[in-house]
């Protein structure tokens, strides 16, 4: 399936207009152990499916009822031909041990399994389901064939509470189906003195993720191919509507959406068998001075699309990044945990206001690549001022192209998937908000808050030599993640501890 890139390219301003990441169309089969009466199974999938529908979601009732593998089979097909990319199974009683657990393993994408709690206890003869039985050996089962399916905290519920465990599910399996049919393209290489970007990507194929490795000579050949491209006009006037005031070097915008061009027709021509795709590029020191302008704010523009473009080559904060996209549906950024809040600032106007301490708080920054519907108003394009210093005298030129301003205040999740150099990953989840606070500084910047960040700080990302960039959700989606990073292997995923609760590495002295 080809992904045409060119059907997107203006229509940021639609509320659906996150195209790069899949729509899940779920499925949902009953299972049930020959030895019960299967109308058991059949009757409370049906008050599920039903309570999923008073809930607002969509789902679709697959005939047949699994007792065996010939059902199995039957029922995986039911769920193709529907166009099922992915499944809840429902132990409506005990469950079949093995056709169950077959299904995750015929069925191509990622499957929920659940079990439905016993009603009532005038009927606990020919009305009871041993589903809480069931559910122990359908997970070992599941453990034989070393199947990989998605199991929540407590999954033996009731149909409304099946209900609200399928809705959990839908950006979990979405970021799943994602990461299977992504293509990750680099313009590089990744910086020499930016060691923490330069990470193995064997673990790329690991998750099923493919990379495509480019030079930025590939890219500056691309763009120099597309002047006088004539769709650069309809761009600019798209850029300039929605920079409205901000527009502040109207003369940019050509070069700008020149490149925003180039970067989409690379995707379309190059995604292959892949159906999404992120990039990770390489933005400083060179490409300013050779191509004319910094790339953040058409960053920002496709990372609004759910195409997210790390700066500096970072791989894994590209893939993060997406995975926050499939997560929220929404916008995400890429920032720096960037510099401390300073003391006089915190008791200005957080300290009594706000329940954190001062080493609670951090301000994550970067040049300009956070979408501009997630800034304050007033927001501009700017120079890169760190750029300007190294690279330029006089006036700003080729260094200009930042989109700037306060991040607006509202809650966050703060966090990052990492290979570590023996190709391991690792991943950490921070849950805060932005403050409403004025940061008094350059970038795309905001004062963020985190419970006991300090200490998270030092015992998992100093620890644990996490990088210094990390992905931003704009919401609170640790539920989510947390349930993705252990479907994916994860084994060490860090978050941030409450007070009281011990770090290995931490200090009980301290």
């Amino acid at each position: 399936m080809m992904y045409m890139v060119h059907s997107f390219t203006f229509r940021i301003k639609e509320e659906n207009s996150m195209k790069n990441i899949p729509e899940v169309k779920l499925g949902i089969i009953a299972v049930s152990r020959d030895c019960f009466v299967i109308s058991l199974s059949e009757k409370r999938r049906e008050r599920m499916v039903s309570a999923f529908g008073r809930a607002g979601g969509s789902i679709i009732e697959i005939p047949t009822t699994v007792e065996n593998e010939k059902d199995m089979l039957k029922a995986v097909d039911e769920a193709k031909a529907a166009g099922c990319n992915a499944l809840v199974v429902l132990l409506g009683n005990f469950g079949p041990e093995t056709p169950e657990t077959l299904i995750a393993k015929y069925f191509d994408g990622p499957v929920m399994y659940i079990a439905s709690a016993e009603e009532h206890s005038d009927d606990l003869i020919h009305g009871r389901g041993d589903a809480y039985c069931g559910m122990l050996n359908c997970s070992y089962n599941l453990g034989l064939r070393k199947l990989r399916a998605f199991i929540p905290e407590y999954p033996v519920v009731t149909a409304e509470e099946g209900a609200g465990l399928i809705l959990d599910f839908i950006p979990v399996a979405r970021t799943l189906i994602g990461l299977k049919h992504l293509k990750i393209f680099t313009f590089g290489p990744r910086p020499y003195d930016f060691f923490a970007c330069n990470a193995p990507i064997k673990a790329l194929y690991d998750l099923g993720i493919e990379i495509q490795e480019n030079s930025e000579l590939d890219l500056l050949i691309s763009y120099r191919a597309h002047k006088d491209d004539p769709r650069i006009a309809d761009v600019v006037k798209d850029m300039a509507e929605e920079l409205g005031t901000g527009n502040t070097y109207p003369d940019m915008l050509e070069r700008m959406a020149q490149y925003e061009l180039t970067l989409l027709d690379w995707a379309e021509a190059n995604i292959g068998a892949s159906r999404y795709f992120v990039f990770a590029n390489k933005c400083w020191p060179a490409f300013p001075e050779q191509f004319g302008f910094e790339p953040c704010y058409v960053n920002s523009r496709l990372a609004s699309r759910g195409i997210p473009v790390a700066c500096e080559v970072d791989i894994y904060g590209a893939l993060s990044e997406y995975i926050g996209a499939c997560v929220t549906g929404d916008a995400v950024t890429l920032l720096d945990i960037n510099n401390s809040v300073p003391e006089d600032l915190y008791m200005e106007s957080i300290k009594d206001r706000y329940p954190y301490k001062l080493t609670d708080t951090f301000m994550g920054f970067h040049c300009g690549n956070t979408p501009i519907c997630k800034l304050n108003k007033g927001c501009a394009i700017k120079y890169q001022l760190i750029q300007h210093r190294l690279l330029e005298t006089g006036d700003p030129n080729f260094t200009r192209g930042t989109l700037e301003g306060d991040i607006a205040p509202g809650d966050i999740t703060f966090f990052r998937l990492q290979s570590a150099a023996d190709t391991s990953l690792h991943a950490y989840i921070a849950q805060g908000e932005i403050l409403p606070v004025p940061t008094k500084s350059f970038g795309g910047i905001g004062v963020f808050a985190i419970p006991e960040m300090g200490r998270f700080y030092r015992h998992v990302l100093i620890e644990k030599r996490f990088p210094h960039h990390g992905a931003v959700a704009f919401a609170h989606c640790g539920k989510a993640l947390f349930s993705i990073f252990k479907y994916l292997g994860i084994e060490d995923i860090s978050y941030n501890q409450p007070k009281g609760m011990l770090y290995k590495t931490e200090n009980p002295f301290a």
